[in-house]
């Protein structure tokens, strides 16, 4: 499974999940998907040519026109664009096929990486939060002022 897989990884930029949810991951992957099917989330899974898990990113909470933004790229595959790609793709089809207007997104402080992917898009800053204990920023972005992008972006991001 990607997320226990990097575990180590993503703890040391994001709060860890703790023992309690891969303990019990079948169960709650179960569950997801079962409120996935009702339209509560839309889970999205980044795959490279070789079939490997890259990352993902995913819409959570989905309700009245709203969701929150949620992504992990695996350490191979970071520093390269593809969170910064991948959330713009998300962002167009939240709008376009989910009829979403809004996306909110949250980061930490000691994570510069993941905050240059909200403020790349065009998330705004809403405030401080708290994430697993750790200080971080509160973003959302506006879905009408999104428009597809044109061309695939190159490069680093």
């Amino acid at each position: 499974m990607f997320e226990q897989e990097k575990r180590a990884y993503f703890a040391a930029s994001v709060p860890d999940r703790g023992d309690d949810y891969f303990a019990h991951f079948d169960a709650r992957h179960s569950d997801l998907l079962a409120e996935q099917a009702a339209g509560l989330h839309y889970f999205n899974v980044l795959v490279g040519s070789g079939g490997e898990v890259l990352g993902r990113v995913n819409l959570i909470d989905v309700a009245d026109g709203s969701a929150e933004l949620g992504y992990r790229i695996a350490e191979r595959a970071a520093r390269q664009g593809l969170a910064t790609a991948a959330v713009r793709e998300i962002c167009a089809l939240a709008a376009a096929e989910y009829g979403l207007t809004v996306l909110r997104a949250a980061t930490t402080l000691d994570n510069a990486g993941s905050q240059a992917v909200p403020a790349r898009v065009g998330f705004a800053p809403t405030g401080d939060v708290l994430l697993g204990g750790r200080p971080g920023i509160r973003y959302a972005l506006n879905l009408s002022e999104v428009h597809e992008p044109k061309s695939q972006p190159r490069g680093r991001s």
